[in-house]
């Protein structure tokens, strides 16, 4: 399941810079293509922004596993944790960094994208 998320997160940001390209090729009129092309940016500047603030929250969240781990150990428990406490360290781990890949491939695209926008503006 973790690979096919990625797969359609790559498959939904690849059809948005697909659209992106179409439709900025296809404007024929300089303004029309500008307005545009900034109504995008504006979107990706969006879009970028939520990202990184996820990475913000990714943080906070491996700080949180790190004191979880820590008490554990000072308490004794470290190695006799039952195994549904295991179970769970490691599941928020693996969603911890499932979503830092998938925010990483949402800045890839819209970094793609953002440099399509600008050089449409750019060129006449």
């Amino acid at each position: 399941m973790l690979i096919l998320s990625y797969a359609y997160r790559v498959l939904s940001n690849f059809v948005f810079l697909a659209l992106v390209y179409l439709t900025l090729n296809f404007v024929e009129k300089y303004q029309h293509r500008v307005v545009v092309a900034v109504l995008v940016l504006i979107y990706a500047a969006m879009h970028a922004a939520s990202a990184l603030r996820s990475f913000n929250f990714f943080q906070r969240i491996e700080r949180l596993e790190l004191e979880v781990r820590r008490l554990l150990a000072a308490i004794g428990e470290g190695t006799n944790l039952p195994s549904a406490r295991k179970q769970i360290v490691t599941d928020v781990t693996a969603l911890r960094h499932a979503g830092e890949i998938k925010a990483y491939i949402d800045l890839l695209f819209l970094a793609i994208v953002l440099l399509l926008c600008i050089a449409k503006i750019v060129t006449n």
